[in-house]
C-alpha cells in the first residue's frame, strides 16, 4: 500500500460507539444509500454490539463478518437473538460516506451459525481501500475500513503490519489493541490466544483480576460462542478490527491450555471427549473471525494453515502448530532435552504442512516470507553454563522440525525470512543462526515475538530473565516484559519492526511508547537497532 488516506478518527469512532451500544451510523454522516425505516414496535434492539470485521484479503475480495447480538453474555451463546434467520444488508464503497457503492447485497445471520455471517467478496480492483457497513431494519452498524492486496507480482512500496497475541480479558484492558487502530495498520497479523477459555478467577495475576471472565470454562459451544461475545463487546478490540483487514490464527487457549493434536491437557480427558470440545471451539472460533469458508471447521478439524500473498513484497504463511503436532516431550515444561524432543520423527506443524510450507517457501518470489505462527522459534536455554533447560512447548521441543525449517530457508533460496510469533507473554528479537551455539555462524533470518496485549498483566521493562541466561542466548538482541505489540513495516529494501510498549493495563487508556526499534536489510539478514 501507498500509505492510502483514512480519516481514522471516524473509524475509531465507529468502534466506540458499538462498544456503547450507539444504535447509529459510526461516521455521523448522512446516509443516503440506505433506505433506513423508522422503528417499529417488535423490532430487535441494536444488533451489532460485537462490532465488524475484514480478513483474509486477496487481491481481488476480502471477508467481511459480523454477528449479531443483543445480550452478548447470554448463556445460550445466541446473544439474546431468537429467530431462525435475519436478513442483513452489506454494503462496500470507495469513500466513508458509501456514496460510490462497489458492492451491495443481503446475507442471512443463521441461528445454526451463532447469528455470524461472512461476505466472502470477490471481483474488487487490487491494492484498494474500501468501506463497507451493515443494516437490519433501522440499525446500522459502525464502519469499518479494508484492502484488498496488491496483485501478484506488482511493486509495493510499503506494507504496514500489527502483530498482536494474548489478550487475557481478565488480567486488564485492551488498550494495546486501541492504540494499534491509532496507528493505522494495513494489516493485522493475530498469532493466538485471541479468548481464553479459562472460568473467572482460575488465572489471576498479583494484585487480582481488574476484570472477569462471563460463565464457566468453555467446554461447550454455548460456552465458546459466550467467551467470543464478552470478548468481542470491547471497544478498544472493535476499534483494531474496524481499521485493517486481520489475518489469524489459532493457538492453545482458544480451545485449552497447552493442548496438542487429539491430546488434552487434562489427563483425565478422553481423545473422544476432547475432540468433542475441540469441535466446539473450532465452530466458534470461525463464527468469530473474518475466515472464508476453506476454514470451516468440520468436526474437530480445521484448515487454518494457509498462504496470502502482498504483491511481489511478502509472502505470509500462516501455520498451525496446535493441531498437527505430536504431544510435548518429556511431559511438557522447562525441561532438559532428551531422545524424544530430539526425535526427527516428531513434528511441531505435521509431515502435510511441512511439505506444504517447504513448497510454498520454493515457489515464492516475493522479497519478504513471513511466517506467522504461534510458539517461540530460536533456541532460548533457561539453563545457565553448561545445564541446557529448553521449554517443551516451543520450537525447542522439537528441535529436528526447527532444523528442516531452518534448512529449508537455505536450500529453497528464501532470502529473507522472517518468523513471527506471540504465546509467551513477552517481547523478544531474535537472530536466527544456522547453528544457535556457534556465534559466528551465519544469520539466516529473523523472529519477532510479540508481547501480549494483557496477558500477565502490567509487566515491567525488566526482561523475564538474568544475565546468565542472556549469555546463553547472544543471538537474543531485545526481551522486555511489557504489554502491547509490534509494528512491522515492509520495504523492498528494509524491515523495520517497532516494539509498541505500555506502562500499564490495569486500567484503561495509557499511551503508548516505542520501546526498541530494529531493522533488517532485504539480502542481508540480521537485527540492526534502529
Amino acid at each position: 500500500m501507498n500509505n492510502l488516506p483514512l480519516s481514522r478518527r471516524s473509524v475509531l469512532a465507529g468502534g466506540a460507539a458499538v462498544g456503547a451500544g450507539v444504535a447509529a451510523g459510526a461516521l455521523g454522516a448522512p446516509v443516503p444509500a440506505l433506505a433506513v425505516p423508522k422503528a417499529r414496535p417488535g423490532r430487535i434492539a441494536y444488533p451489532f454490539l460485537l462490532g465488524i470485521a475484514s480478513g483474509d484479503p486477496t487481491a481481488d475480495g476480502v471477508v467481511l463478518w459480523t454477528r449479531l447480538a443483543v445480550d452478548p453474555l447470554a448463556e445460550d451463546g445466541f446473544g439474546g437473538m431468537t429467530a431462525s434467520k435475519y436478513d442483513v444488508e452489506f454494503q462496500v464503497a470507495t469513500d466513508e460516506q458509501f456514496r460510490s457503492l462497489v458492492r451491495r447485497g443481503t446475507k442471512h445471520a443463521r441461528r445454526e451459525d451463532g447469528y455470524a455471517i461472512h461476505v466472502e467478496l470477490t471481483g474488487l480492483p487490487s491494492g484498494r481501500e474500501f468501506f463497507y457497513r451493515f443494516r437490519i431494519d433501522e440499525h446500522v452498524s459502525p464502519v469499518g475500513r479494508t484492502l484488498t492486496a496488491p496483485s501478484a507480482g506488482a511493486a509495493v512500496s510499503s506494507l504496514r503490519t500489527g502483530v498482536v497475541s494474548c489478550a487475557q480479558f481478565e488480567h486488564g484492558y485492551f488498550t494495546a489493541y486501541r492504540r494499534l487502530a491509532e496507528d493505522t495498520p494495513d494489516l493485522v497479523l493475530h498469532l493466538g490466544d485471541y479468548i481464553y477459555e479459562y472460568r473467572a478467577g482460575a488465572y489471576t495475576i498479583p494484585g487480582g483480576n481488574p476484570r472477569d471472565h462471563a460463565g464457566p470454562e468453555t467446554t461447550t459451544l454455548a460456552g465458546y460462542r459466550q467467551r467470543h461475545a464478552q470478548y468481542k463487546s470491547d471497544a478498544d478490540l472493535q476499534a483494531a478490527h474496524a481499521v485493517a483487514p486481520w489475518v489469524v490464527v489459532f493457538d492453545d487457549h482458544e480451545v485449552e491450555n497447552n493442548w496438542a493434536a487429539d491430546i488434552s491437557e487434562n489427563a483425565g480427558d478422553s481423545v473422544e471427549y476432547f475432540r468433542q470440545r475441540r469441535a466446539a471451539a473450532f465452530k466458534a472460533y470461525y463464527e468469530n473471525m473474518p475466515l472464508r469458508r476453506a476454514q470451516v471447521a468440520k468436526g474437530a478439524e480445521m484448515q487454518l494453515y494457509r498462504r496470502l500473498g502482498w504483491g511481489q513484497l511478502a509472502n505470509f504463511h500462516m501455520l498451525d502448530t496446535r493441531q498437527y503436532r505430536d504431544d510435548q516431550a518429556n511431559n511438557d515444561g522447562l525441561k532438559a532435552p532428551s531422545a524424544q524432543s530430539r526425535d526427527p520423527r516428531r513434528s511441531i506443524m505435521g509431515i502435510a504442512q511441512e511439505r506444504w510450507l517447504y513448497d510454498g517457501l520454493g515457489r515464492s518470489t516475493a522479497t519478504w516470507d513471513v511466517l506467522g505462527q504461534q510458539v517461540f522459534f530460536a533456541l532460548s536455554d533457561f539453563g545457565p553454563g553448561t545445564a541446557e533447560v529448553y521449554n517443551m512447548d516451543s520450537w525447542d521441543g522439537y528441535q529436528p522440525n526447527r532444523d528442516r525449517v531452518m534448512s529449508a530457508f537455505q536450500t529453497r533460496g528464501v532470502a529473507n525470512p522472517v518468523v513471527l510469533t506471540g504465546d509467551i507473554h513477552t517481547a523478544w528479537a531474535n537472530d536466527l543462526k544456522a547453528d544457535f551455539r556457534n556465534t559466528s555462524s551465519k544469520t539466516v533470518g529473523t523472529e519477532l515475538v510479540t508481547t501480549s496485549v494483557t496477558s500477565g498483566g502490567d509487566g515491567t521493562d525488566i526482561p523475564s530473565y538474568g544475565p546468565a541466561v542472556r549469555a546463553e542466548n547472544p543471538h537474543i538482541k531485545f526481551a522486555s516484559n511489557r504489554r502491547g505489540y509490534v509494528l512491522a513495516t515492509y520495504t523492498p529494501t528494509q524491515l523495520r519492526a517497532d516494539f509498541r510498549s505500555l506502562a500499564q493495563v490495569r486500567t484503561p487508556g495509557a499511551p503508548v511508547y516505542t520501546q526498541a526499534s530494529f531493522a533488517v536489510e532485504a539480502g542481508n539478514p540480521g537485527l540492526q537497532s534502529v
